[in-house]
């Protein structure tokens, strides 16, 4: 058996590709419109593991719907993890891009955020964990991840 990907249903596909591809550094392997079924799959995948995919699915907008699909919280998922190089400079980057970090990387080793379509995603540090650092290490937890 071979792990192919996961897939994430997304409100506004622009804000999703925003924050996995220029958020995270996830890159576009694949795209496909099909217009008779009204929806747009985006594959996406990090360079160090091209083979495990995230399936970003976007449905089009209803236009006989007076309000668009609820897909909830996200709580119910679970979350997306991705190994960093450097957890400080990923959560910067991340949060001068407006994204909530919502657990800190206090320890130097893990944070937790969320994408626009409120999929958790945890953040580890590669290797050991790097010394604590501010503002990280007194920023308190925001919000539910």
């Amino acid at each position: 058996m071979k792990y192919l990907h996961t897939m994430i249903r997304v409100r506004d596909l622009d804000a999703a590709l925003r924050f996995f591809c220029d958020g995270l550094g996830l890159r576009e392997v694949r795209r496909r419109d099909v217009p008779q079924g009204r929806f747009t799959l985006v594959f996406l995948a990090a360079d160090e593991t091209p083979d495990a995919e995230i399936e970003l699915t976007h449905n089009w907008p209803n236009q006989y719907a007076s309000v668009s699909e609820d897909y909830g919280s996200a709580r119910n998922f679970g979350h997306l993890a991705f190994r960093v190089d450097d957890i400080y400079a990923t959560c910067a980057h991340l949060q001068s891009m407006g994204v909530v970090i919502n657990r800190p990387p206090r320890d130097g080793h893990m944070a937790f955020v969320r994408s626009p379509d409120l999929i958790s995603i945890e953040l580890l540090q590669r290797g050991d964990a790097l010394p604590s650092a501010e503002p990280w290490a007194s920023m308190s937890n925001t919000g539910v991840w």
